[in-house]
């Protein structure tokens, strides 16, 4: 009469002390690292650069594979349906963080766990090099005098252009009109040709044109000076109320399933931190004009928690969200 119960209490006992064995061996084989955009892009340069490190770390290969598509969803929900055991990472971008409001997914990084937070951006405004504002308030005060005559580029209602045009917009009574790309590059290329007036990105693909006298920086989104760009004012010298919403810029981390071994996660952020301190990662972040995290655990989640809120209250004030944040107890911003 035992015998059923006896065999799924047996069964029961054998998986965890298989799991516990697993993770304590891990890694057993090889690990899989999706990426969740396209070959050369930034966030795969990022990650190409980091994991040859991480490897010798672990003392196993990861395996790179480009899966993009949907702004990232199509990466998130394939590394979400395989087991939580670590053999599976997201290789991403801080796109998942607005996925809930907008309907792309029912996941985003508050349901993963972040192994490491590699790297951000460097959030700024560029313009052609001939127009008449030199800095976000001229920008501003022009745009307010010539409604919606000003171009900006745009990757769409939810990209990193897109919002951090909505947070300057926060307090401040202005309409330009939005010229959609499908991505930086050719943003920037059309503001190269004169196409578009202005561009919210990060700094990194601007740098050489910057650099080459090609366009301009009008502004930092961020409430402190940047190194890598002296003489340029943080966005809060003129709008100090925009203080809590900055900074606001793109990141890149790498993730794992929820529910995935504690001992397995240390050793996969162990590893991947420890890449990031290398040298040669580090001058491939200055050469692209981002900047170190190196944030695991705690940290990380609130970093992203931050994140999520800023980016989410954002787009649902600016009109562009599907469903309310509150809808997914997503907090509103806080200072």
């Amino acid at each position: 009469m035992y015998g059923k119960p006896l065999k799924s209490l047996i069964a029961i006992l054998s998986m965890a002390i298989s799991h516990i064995a697993f993770a304590g061996d891990f890694p057993a084989k090889n690990i899989q690292g999706i990426i969740m955009w396209g070959a050369g892009g930034s966030t795969d340069s990022v990650m190409r650069t980091v994991t040859p490190a991480a490897e010798k770390k672990l003392n196993t290969d990861i395996i790179m594979i480009n899966r993009p598509g949907a702004g990232g969803a199509l990466a998130t929900k394939y590394v979400n349906a395989k087991r939580a055991d670590g053999y599976t990472l997201l290789m991403g971008a801080e796109n998942p963080q607005i996925y809930k409001v907008l309907g792309l997914s029912k996941t985003d990084y508050s349901d993963m766990i972040p192994v490491s937070l590699l790297a951000q951006g460097i959030s700024v405004f560029v313009a052609r090099t001939d127009a008449p504002y030199n800095n976000l308030k001229e920008f501003v005060a022009y745009a307010r005098a010539h409604p919606k005559t000003v171009k900006a580029g745009s990757t769409g209602p939810a990209g990193l252009p897109s919002i951090l045009l909505s947070i300057l917009k926060t307090t401040e009574n202005f309409e330009v009109t939005s010229v959609p790309y499908n991505g930086d590059g050719q943003a920037l290329t059309a503001l190269l040709s004169h196409a578009i007036d202005v561009m919210p990105t990060t700094y990194g693909p601007a740098r050489e044109y910057i650099r080459a006298g090609q366009m301009k920086v009008i502004g930092l989104m961020d409430k402190k000076p940047n190194a890598q760009l002296p003489g340029i004012q943080p966005a809060t010298t003129y709008f100090p109320e925009l203080a809590k919403q900055l900074p606001y810029s793109a990141f890149f981390g790498v993730f794992v399933k929820k529910d995935t071994p504690e001992d397995v996660v240390a050793k996969l952020s162990d590893a991947f931190n420890s890449a990031a301190r290398q040298d040669n990662f580090r001058q491939m972040l200055d050469s692209k004009g981002y900047e170190y995290l190196g944030l695991s655990g705690q940290e990380a989640v609130k970093y992203l928690d931050r994140f999520r809120s800023v980016g989410s209250w954002t787009i649902y004030n600016a009109g562009g969200a599907k469903f309310s944040p509150e809808a997914f107890n997503i907090p509103k911003i806080s200072e």
